[in-house]
């Protein structure tokens, strides 16, 4: 079953390749048909998948390399699983928002199929060597999507991010080898590395989760490993951006958590280094995000902040911490795409994102206001969205393990208002601008992607025992490695 939702979008890709379509319209038909289907196929699963059960489910398993110790080894669990549908509708939300892509556009969205075959395969993945092959490959079609159909600086912005993600690839390939190394047999599986890994010196393990951190904390990003995202967001097709904030960051995280789930000792001997660096983050991309002008970069730094509660969460080592960690990063996910959605579709209608050339939007667009107030509402963490029970459970879990320093997380969501509240302000009031007062609002199938976006965002913070009962049994297993 997994094999097939991985296959659903190659499948998909293929087609486009071969299928004599030149029109664009046709072309966003089909891959929106694909995508559609990945998504329904990622929901169905959910029918056969066991909350109550932490292990890997699902799972399958092929021998690619007897010799090398490889294999084409997929399953989901209670962590895994929530990300496969978050990228299965994220991505399906990203091709509705491709409408304004004219210039060669089988070739965009063969690129976007390929990339979410790469990024499901992250998420499946139960062999390290497999993971590092579809960690990889989520290069090539981003690369190409930023540099070909990116802004004025979209070389740079393209050359930037591949550059960074593989400073940070030599460091998680080189640890997962010593790794290899150590594990029984000599195999790339995830379950026996883990048990190799647990075999070697606290020193070592240190070391190893030290290359990782900083292989997965490229992608996160966490500070000071951020220099890539805003150059990307800002220069990314608008679509792109979606991805790049709600699912490309999730990979970091992720692969953040398995490496805490095979080098326990480590994690526990870092844990007051993660703990400052998620500090850090949170502060800094808030103070940065309430100085920038440039909406899509004001976006892509409060996602650094963002993703410091992720790492908070990680780092706490104990259920309610995990717990926020796990819910934080589908919260931001839908939320940071429901930002990039939105300021993408007002950048078609403007060609601006400076803050200051808007004004009283709600009245010329007030669909468009109406989702906006909502989205920043939910980048707040406010009470009745998916982000306040994301940080409100890394806070509980947080103050167990260090106490006062909490405060900064505060502080931070304070920081964040702030630039809610001044973009929001800046945004809807004030006299209508001359310039902006014949703006169309959002159309029919721009005002579906927004509502699925927000309406997920309102109904995990309303009623989150579902996605908590989802991930509820996987956490717990993590948690019991730090239970003293």
């Amino acid at each position: 079953m997994l094999k097939t939702l991985l296959l659903i979008p190659l499948f998909g890709a293929i087609l486009l390749a071969v299928l004599p379509l030149r029109s664009p319209l046709q072309i966003r038909r089909l891959a929106m048909g694909v995508t559609a289907l990945a998504l329904g196929w990622s929901v169905w699963l959910a029918s056969q998948f066991d909350p109550n059960v932490a292990e890997a489910q699902l799972v399958e398993s092929h021998v690619w390399n007897p010799r090398l110790g490889s294999a084409f080894s997929l399953g989901v669990d209670g962590i895994s699983l929530p990300l496969v549908w978050l990228a299965a509708l994220l991505v399906f939300i990203a091709v509705l928002a491709s409408g304004s892509i004219k210039d060669k556009p089988k070739g965009y969205y063969l690129l976007l199929l390929l990339l979410e075959t790469a990024m499901l395969g992250v998420f499946m993945a139960r062999d390290w060597s497999l993971f590092y092959v579809f960690w990889e490959l989520t290069l090539l079609p981003l690369f190409f999507l930023i540099d070909r159909w990116g802004g004025k600086n979209r070389s740079r912005a393209a050359l930037n991010f591949v550059l960074y993600t593989m400073g940070g690839s030599v460091f998680m390939l080189i640890a997962l080898l010593m790794l290899y190394d150590a594990a029984p047999g000599h195999t790339f599986d995830m379950h026996a590395i883990r048990e190799g890994a647990r075999q070697l010196p606290e020193a070592v393990q240190i070391t190893l989760f030290l290359g990782l951190l900083i292989g997965f904390g490229v992608k996160m990003p966490i500070f000071p490993l951020h220099g890539w995202l805003p150059l990307a967001h800002v220069e990314a097709p608008s679509p792109v951006s979606i991805l790049l904030s709600g699912i490309l960051l999730k990979m970091g995280s992720y692969g953040l958590m398995r490496t805490v789930w095979m080098l326990p000792a480590a994690a526990a001997a870092l844990q007051q280094l993660l703990m400052v660096l998620a500090l850090v983050s949170l502060i800094y991309g808030g103070v940065l995000a309430w100085k920038q002008r440039d909406l899509k970069a004001m976006i892509a730094y409060s996602s650094v902040s963002h993703m410091g509660v992720v790492l908070l969460g990680l780092a706490a080592l104990n259920t309610a911490g995990l717990n926020g960690a796990v819910m934080q990063m589908v919260a931001h996910g839908l939320v940071a795409g429901t930002l990039f959605l939105l300021i993408g579709l007002l950048y078609e209608r403007t060609h601006t994102r400076d803050l200051g050339d808007y004004s009283s939007l709600v009245k010329v667009m007030p669909r468009f206001a109406f989702f906006t107030v909502l989205a920043f509402i939910a980048a707040v963490g406010m009470p009745g969205t998916a982000g306040f029970v994301a940080e409100l459970h890394a806070l509980v879990g947080g103050f167990e393990r260090w106490g006062g320093w909490m405060a900064l997380l505060s502080l931070a969501v304070v920081i964040s208002a702030a630039y809610a509240v001044r973009t929001v302000s800046k945004l809807f009031t004030g006299p209508v601008s001359t310039r902006m007062q014949n703006l169309p609002d959002l159309s029919r199938g721009e005002l579906a992607a927004a509502s699925v976006l927000t309406a997920g965002s309102l109904f995990i913070g309303l009623y989150p025992g579902p996605v908590l009962n989802l991930i509820a049994a996987s956490v717990a297993r993590y948690a019991g490695l730090f239970a003293s």
